[in-house]
């Protein structure tokens, strides 16, 4: 018996929070929010389907922002996750700190590519969109060490 577990990526919601991307999202053990979300009402939103992770993007201002983490570290069993909104800003070496998965944003364009054995992550865009990119959410299939992303595009 498979013990996978289902984790929602969703980035660059900029105040918009689609029913498509909630239904997407459903059945999610956790769900990582990867900035700019704008109004805080999504989050509240996510945190009705599964534990939220959620870091902020340089959109993301006022009182509620400020208690966001600019970068988060999650752990599923013995696989670790980074969550930066920018990937431009990694401060660290992924591979080197002991981290398979790195999660981020900010571009709009959503991306599955494997670097140094580290596997990056962008969602895409659920919110408005922008020129002419998809609208998105990700996925993390976790099993133990192993882990598998895709991208779910809401058709939109």
């Amino acid at each position: 018996m498979s013990t996978a577990i289902r984790v929602g990526l969703i980035s660059d919601t900029h105040g918009l929070i689609r029913e498509q991307a909630l239904e997407a999202l459903a059945g999610c053990t956790h769900i990582i929010h990867a900035g700019d979300i704008v109004t805080p009402a999504i989050l509240d939103r996510l945190r009705e389907i599964a534990p939220l992770t959620a870091v902020r993007g340089n959109n993301d201002r006022g009182d509620w922002a400020r208690s966001l983490p600019e970068f988060e570290v999650v752990e599923f069993g013995p696989l670790l996750v980074y969550v930066r909104h920018d990937p431009s800003e990694l401060d660290i070496d992924p591979a080197a700190a002991g981290f398979r998965v790195v999660v981020c944003g900010h571009s709009h364009k959503p991306v599955v590519e494997t670097r140094e054995g580290v596997l990056y992550v962008n969602p895409g865009s659920a919110g408005p969109r922008r020129f002419k990119l998809p609208i998105s959410v990700g996925e993390l299939r976790i099993d133990g060490s192993r882990v598998h992303a895709k991208i779910v595009q809401l058709g939109l």
